[in-house]
């Protein structure tokens, strides 16, 4: 098995390329360890949004929009407010009116360090990090130092992504991470939009505002939401805008799954996106829809969930204690349709 990684430019961006089980994967470790490519070549399948003539400047202008950003703070904090158990701190207000909140934190935008890339006869991997610290801009109006770092493997079992942060403050280290995976329309070669059905695994809905801030109110679902659930949704060429849910564990040929599918119904090819246990939620968001690609996104927390008058059992808001770790992992890969003897 011919695993590698390299180092390489494309468009003045600075990537790490993995190939491995016949996937391939390019790491933008200087636009927040962005995968800004992953493809199975062996199966034509295109899994997140990627254009060829894209360059840096391009990425950086709308990080959350292409291939998988991972996002610290993620999501809306009503008027740029984060009250944490132990100091309440005021985030820039980065969404204008009428919404007037703080959105998707600064992790993504910046440069991470390469820490290590490699590849042996199971795998290939590339490790990242980024240090926070006084030296970040953000750094006033959040004052918590941490490490954030992340770990890509690439193999037969498709694309693995862990997550640690680790608190290097004497304080409480607020605690909601999401990924704003962006997903390529349509993600199989010669395929077509309206073939794309989603499945998302949900139990209930949470009621949003028109500031997109929970109104705390979780509504059971309609036949609407229940498209998610029983794969019925073709999530283009219609508008699905932030519609958030608590999340539950599905099925993948008859085993417990704890993410969401994609499929084609044409081919049957079908694109798979697990999380671990700590990613409690989901948003679907499409850019109204017509753009060639959807969303969905999972969260450890809910949106604005520090501020929010929900027990955090609700919420998944927590907090990371000085010299304490918190971690997540994800996955993604393919799956072909069973072939009949």
């Amino acid at each position: 098995m011919n695993n590698s990684t390299e180092l390489f430019e494309h468009n003045d961006i600075k990537c790490v390329k993995l190939e491995a089980g016949g996937y391939e994967a390019w790491l933008a470790y200087e636009i927040g360890s962005n995968v800004i490519r992953l493809r199975d070549n062996n199966n034509g399948i295109e899994f997140f949004r990627y254009k060829e003539e894209n360059t840096a400047d391009i990425i950086r202008q709308s990080p959350e929009v292409w291939g998988l950003p991972t996002l610290y703070l993620p999501n809306r904090f009503a008027n740029g407010v984060l009250r944490a158990s132990d100091a309440v701190y005021n985030l820039p207000i980065n969404e204008a009116a009428p919404y007037n909140n703080h959105i998707h934190g600064f992790l993504h935008k910046r440069a991470h360090e390469v820490i290590e890339h490699d590849a042996d006869n199971n795998c290939a991997w590339v490790k990242t990090r980024y240090v926070y610290d006084e030296n970040d801009e953000f750094f006033s109006y959040l004052p918590v130092k941490f490490t954030a770092e992340y770990t890509f493997t690439l193999s037969e079992q498709g694309l693995e992504l862990n997550v640690r942060f680790t608190n290097n403050s004497d304080v409480m280290l607020p605690m909601s991470l999401a990924s704003h995976t962006t997903i390529n329309a349509p993600f199989v070669d010669g395929g077509k939009e309206e073939d794309i059905r989603l499945t998302v695994p949900i139990s209930k809905k949470c009621e949003l505002n028109d500031r997109c801030l929970p109104t705390e109110r979780l509504k059971s679902l309609t036949m609407y939401d229940l498209e998610y659930k029983n794969g019925a949704k073709c999530p283009v060429l219609q508008v699905c805008d932030n519609d958030m849910y608590v999340g539950e564990t599905g099925e993948l040929d008859g085993d417990n799954f704890h993410g969401v599918i994609a499929e084609d119904a044409a081919s049957g090819k079908k694109l798979c996106y697990e999380v671990s246990d700590e990613y409690k939620f989901w948003i679907i968001w499409n850019d109204r829809g017509m753009n060639h690609y959807f969303c969905p996104e999972p969260m450890t927390a809910m949106i604005d969930a520090p501020n929010l008058s929900l027990e955090r059992d609700v919420t998944g808001y927590t907090e990371v204690k000085p010299g304490d770790t918190f971690e997540t992992h994800q996955r993604f890969f393919t799956k072909l349709p069973a072939v009949e003897e």
